[in-house]
């Protein structure tokens, strides 16, 4: 038998297993998941203005002003396609935990977080929505109602995302680590969406460590589904 005999075929399976390997991660829970945290890495990124977190309506469209693009693109971003990747983890987490044939109780977290993540996606579009009005008024006081309407619904959308990372960890099909990540979310997120929901300012600064463990939360649990039937106590 001769070298290349040899080489060959442990090469070939080589490439097979990384093929493999691509598509286990190419799937639409997957791509849902990497999307997520790309599409707000991307809105981040947008050198677009943002008002002071009390801002009066005379500074919010004084800040936006000239700046219209860029505000749009980064309520896109950060808003408008997050939703469509709350709402397939949603629907993916539900199914899974609905197959699972674990315990009743893990069946109806899966309903739970079902429910939040479709809340979630929902708020996330009128923010969207309600962004793109934000960026067309010129009328302070329509603006300051506006800039106030996201601030808070972005409270009450943390508040969903705390009962889905919750529901996510009682649903027992994620890793143990993924589970405890979705513990953490649903501390973390819940103290920031009071903080948004009361517009605290000086409080504001929770929402980094919150919008963190989301991003974990959201891409690992995508990544999972896609990639295995359970999570099991892995």
């Amino acid at each position: 038998m001769t070298i290349n005999q040899i080489v060959r075929p442990r090469l070939a399976n080589r490439m097979d297993s990384r093929t493999a390997t691509s598509r286990r991660w190419l799937t639409v829970p997957g791509i849902a998941g990497i999307g997520y945290t790309l599409s707000w890495i991307a809105g981040l990124s947008v050198p677009a203005p943002s008002p002071r977190f009390n801002a009066t309506g005379a500074e919010v469209v004084a800040t936006l002003t000239g700046h219209h693009a860029a505000a749009a693109l980064q309520f896109a971003l950060t808003e408008g396609l997050p939703a469509a990747g709350i709402a397939v983890i949603s629907v993916l987490l539900a199914r899974r935990a609905g197959a699972a044939h674990t315990t009743l109780a893990a069946v109806r977290a899966g309903r739970v977080a079902l429910a939040a993540g479709a809340a979630a996606a929902v708020i996330s579009l009128l923010q969207f929505i309600a962004g793109l009005a934000l960026i067309a008024t010129t009328a302070p006081g329509t603006a300051h109602l506006l800039y106030g309407a996201v601030n808070r619904m972005d409270g009450v959308k943390m508040l969903t995302l705390a009962v889905l990372g919750a529901a996510g960890a009682a649903a027992t099909v994620l890793p143990r680590w993924l589970r405890y990540t979705g513990i953490a979310l649903a501390v973390s997120i819940t103290a920031s969406g009071v903080v948004y929901l009361l517009l605290l300012p000086s409080l504001a600064v929770l929402a980094g460590a919150a919008l963190v463990l989301l991003l974990v939360f959201i891409t690992g649990a995508g990544l999972v589904l896609g990639k295995s039937p359970a999570g099991g106590d892995r």
